[in-house]
């Protein structure tokens, strides 16, 4: 694997050094990430399996978070969050063991993780509470990492309170039009619906998909090649070993942790990740004083 050229490695340091502006507007503003990717088979969709890449993105966009030590910046973090899909057991949900791992390694408040198939209106009221704090030096950024029907609700909620105009200070982050546009009933709600129940007042930024699998050394999917993230097995680090077998994990065989890329872009500025800015990022570990 080629080594970074310096000026880039300077700048990753600096970024994470100072972790305070991103890009979009971004100043250590609150953040919400919702993720998909259930365990459980749900049979009244036509793919009953959830979806795998998030096993691997969650422990992978809060490594990135905590790498900058925004932790308590993340107010919101909720997982399999496909509405109407069956909960499955905790030795078999793969997001809960990552977010339960996140929580344990990096600090994050535990108080803020949800899994939606078990926790369906404690995640939506908790999601809205948060949007409906939301003002132009309050600013919530959401990355949109699973389907648009749960953020409906949580908007519904909002409009409920009396806070819509609080949405105009909600931004919403997205890479990828399955996310926005999939539906797994015929009664739910896409990204379009989601904005117009808000009178369009969301703000909405669209970067490229972070997937790459014809070019395994681009961005964040890299196909059956695991190779391009060794890096993280071989790691002297215990936590970077554990974020590998979290992609490793991946039901499909795959390496795809691409909705991670969303955070990388919010935080870093750069939505042309990849492997080798991952690796130059993370350097030697994510937390400062970890040990092994």
């Amino acid at each position: 694997m080629k080594t970074l050229h310096p000026f880039l490695l300077l700048l990753l340091f600096v970024t994470t050094a100072s972790g305070q502006n991103g890009a979009w507007g971004y100043k250590s503003h609150r953040m919400a990430i919702s993720f998909d990717g259930n365990s459980a088979p749900d049979h009244q969709y036509k793919w009953p399996t959830g979806d795998p890449d998030d096993w691997g993105a969650l422990p992978a966009s809060c490594a990135i978070i905590a790498k900058l030590g925004l932790q308590a910046r993340l107010v919101h973090c909720s997982y399999n969050n496909f509405i109407d899909a069956p909960a499955g057991p905790d030795s078999e949900n793969q997001l809960k063991i990552g977010a339960d791992g996140v929580i344990e390694r990096w600090g994050f408040p535990k108080e803020v993780f949800f899994d939606v198939t078990r926790q369906r209106e404690e995640s939506i009221e908790q999601l809205a509470n948060e949007m409906a704090k939301s003002s132009e030096d309050d600013r919530l950024y959401f990355i949109h990492a699973g389907l648009s029907e749960f953020l409906y609700l949580a908007v519904e909620r909002v409009i409920e309170k009396g806070q819509i105009e609080k949405l105009s200070h909600v931004y919403l982050l997205s890479h990828s039009g399955f996310n926005e546009n999939e539906k797994r009933r015929v009664n739910h709600r896409d990204w379009s619906d989601v904005q117009a129940l808000s009178g369009e007042r969301i703000r909405y930024k669209k970067i490229k998909d972070q997937n790459a699998k014809e070019h395994p050394d681009k961005l964040w999917h890299s196909g059956s090649d695991f190779s391009v993230w060794f890096w993280m097995r071989d790691h002297p680090n215990a936590d970077v070993r554990w974020m590998y077998s979290r992609l490793e994990a991946h039901s499909g065989k795959v390496a795809d942790i691409s909705d991670c890329g969303m955070v990388f872009y919010l935080l870093l500025g750069d939505e042309d990740g990849s492997p080798e800015k991952f690796r130059a990022f993370i350097g030697d570990g994510i937390l400062p004083d970890a040990k092994d």
